[in-house]
């Protein structure tokens, strides 16, 4: 609810790239915060260690 309130904000006040920007900022937040939390794991994503090995 508080990131729908500060997006109407940001879109009644600051217009539309204003509107894009909280967006944006909305949902690398979001999931920066799902990896600290460890909802999501970021080595399956960048290629971390595979099985425990190293892949060449």
């Amino acid at each position: 609810m508080a990131v729908g309130v500060a997006l109407g904000f940001a879109g009644a006040f600051g217009g539309f790239l204003a509107f894009l920007l909280v967006l944006v900022l909305a949902a690398v937040g979001g999931l920066i915060g799902a990896v600290i939390e460890g909802r999501i794991n970021i080595n399956d994503y960048v290629g971390g260690r595979a099985n425990g090995r190293n892949q060449r």
